[in-house]
């Protein structure tokens, strides 16, 4: 046993039992919109909505939702960000030296999104909150001195026409990581900052071996493609071959449930699988018990949430946030309803909707899983399908038929007046389309009234077209999708299927 890892083991559990705090979860989110209201008083957004007033109200919450309107990205850049890009205290003091560069799974462009000192500190602060819970998992010594393997978008961040620095978030804070991290953290800023995703990919296979891997983190879709190639390439049974101080893969970004059944295959023992909430808007939930992917709200990190629910009174029938939706602070949500999540930050994002949805699975404390994004919501016909209704009858049908689809894509297509979901399932695996056809739909019906209803209705049927994963990553490589931060998509427009079938056709 090293003394190394036992002290570093039994530091963190020290600062475990030590923590304490005399505020409730409740009082943390009221006093975290003070501070954000207080900060920004004096910056141009703070001014034009009054932030001293609202400090001064008797209800601030309710002062701050009523004066300050819900805004998405595109209105939140168009009236605000685009002059914090050249100049100060337009929605947070000072001017950001960082926008993270964010197309997500449904822009067309790059977003920006403004990465603050206080922004920077703040996710690092969720990071520590998070080391603070691995007591919870009783992880052997050796994790506390072996290294970190993180695959990131690339480090190396190009200037901006306003003299910031641009990137993906994940590139954005491996750049920033102080000389020590290099002791632990690998592939190391050097390979990090190399723009071609294959040739990154291919020079962390080369190293793997000379590696002291215990822990993991990054998109599982990217993660998994890397995994394999190194099997691959070093004729492994499993991982544990090269690195057998393996304890622990940080999942973030996707769903994770429909790569388990892969990653346990290239196991060579079990390992703890945990999840994380960080986006380019922020850190904001991280899973704190064993065997289990709900994660914990930061609450008192420079976040305010509020939720807006997921149904009629927050969302129309497509998904679209109403013009004046509902929103719910934490003494008002339930269990088990699925919210549009909304923030405010540090960063100078104000009532902002991300384009998540989520759900608590516990209020004492506040834990929450995400269901999926709110542009991820088929409704066409009104067969109100979320992500996590569809990923749950994948995982059901490739149970059944003994196959692993990791990634699907799928969409409403008209057929003259009526409608299909045309799926498309990507697996390595030879799979009878048919019958998983077949089985998807009677999954989707059992599982789901408003999609049976759907299906005596409008929706007429549904049509499965099996790829391989080459061919799809090939896809998403044409659409500049491809790389260790992008998350890819699942529910497609009509148009966007229509796309990716004839590159499909153009492939067989």
């Amino acid at each position: 046993m090293s003394i190394l890892g036992t002290i570093v083991k039994s530091t963190i559990e020290i600062g475990q039992k030590l923590q304490f705090s005399t505020k409730s979860d409740l009082e943390k989110q009221y006093l975290a919109l003070e501070k954000l209201l207080s900060k920004a008083s004096q910056t141009a957004f703070g001014k034009y909505y009054g932030f001293e007033q609202i400090l001064e109200s008797d209800d601030i919450i309710s002062a701050y939702k009523r004066i300050v309107p819900i805004r998405d990205y595109h209105q939140m850049d168009n009236d605000w960000w685009q002059q914090q890009r050249q100049f100060p205290d337009i929605t947070w003091p000072g001017k950001p030296d960082f926008f993270a560069l964010s197309s997500g799974t449904t822009g067309k462009s790059s977003k920006r999104i403004p990465i603050t000192q206080d922004f920077t500190q703040s996710m690092h602060d969720v990071g520590t909150s998070m080391i603070k819970e691995l007591p919870n998992y009783d992880f052997p010594e050796s994790l506390f001195e072996s290294e970190i393997l993180m695959l990131s978008s690339s480090a190396n961040l190009s200037e901006g026409s306003q003299g910031h620095l641009e990137g993906e978030i994940s590139g954005i804070n491996v750049s920033n990581f102080p000389n020590w991290y290099d002791v632990f953290y690998r592939p190391g800023k050097d390979i990090a900052k190399m723009d071609d995703w294959e040739e990154r990919i291919a020079k962390m296979v080369e190293e793997a071996p000379s590696w002291d891997i215990g822990a993991i983190a990054g998109i599982p879709s990217w993660v998994l493609i890397m995994l394999k190639e190194i099997v691959q390439k070093h004729e492994l049974k499993n991982l544990h071959e090269i690195w057998p101080n393996l304890a622990v893969y940080a999942s973030g970004g996707v769903a994770f449930e429909t790569y388990r059944k892969d990653f346990n295959k290239l196991m060579g023992r079990e390992i703890q699988y945990m999840d994380t909430y960080l986006a380019s808007e922020g850190f904001f939930s991280y899973s704190t018990q064993p065997k289990s992917m709900n994660m914990r709200l930061a609450l008192d990190h420079g976040y305010f949430y509020e939720f807006i629910p997921f149904d009629s009174r927050g969302v129309d029938e497509q998904g679209g946030l109403l013009d004046n939706p509902e929103s719910h602070t934490l003494e008002e949500v339930v269990l088990g309803q699925d919210y549009a999540l909304v923030i405010s930050t540090c960063a100078g994002a104000w009532r902002y909707i991300i384009g998540d949805v989520i759900k608590f699975t516990s209020l004492d404390p506040f834990d929450i899983k995400i269901t999926g994004r709110t542009k991820f919501f088929l409704n066409v016909v009104g067969s109100q399908l979320s992500e996590e209704k569809m990923d749950a009858a994948i995982m059901e049908v490739s149970h059944q038929l003994d196959c692993s689809v990791n990634e699907y894509a799928v969409a409403a297509v008209k057929r003259g007046e009526e409608y299909i979901h045309q799926w498309v399932i990507v697996t390595e695996n030879q799979v009878d389309t048919s019958d998983f056809m077949d089985s998807l739909d009677t999954s989707l019906k059992n599982a789901n009234k408003n999609y049976q209803v759907a299906r005596s209705k409008a929706l007429k049927g549904l049509e499965v077209l099996s790829i391989s994963k080459k061919t799809y990553y090939d896809y998403l490589g044409t659409i500049k999708k491809k790389g260790g931060q992008i998350k890819t998509p699942k529910v497609m427009s009509e148009e966007t299927m229509k796309v990716f079938l004839k590159f499909i056709n153009q492939e067989a």
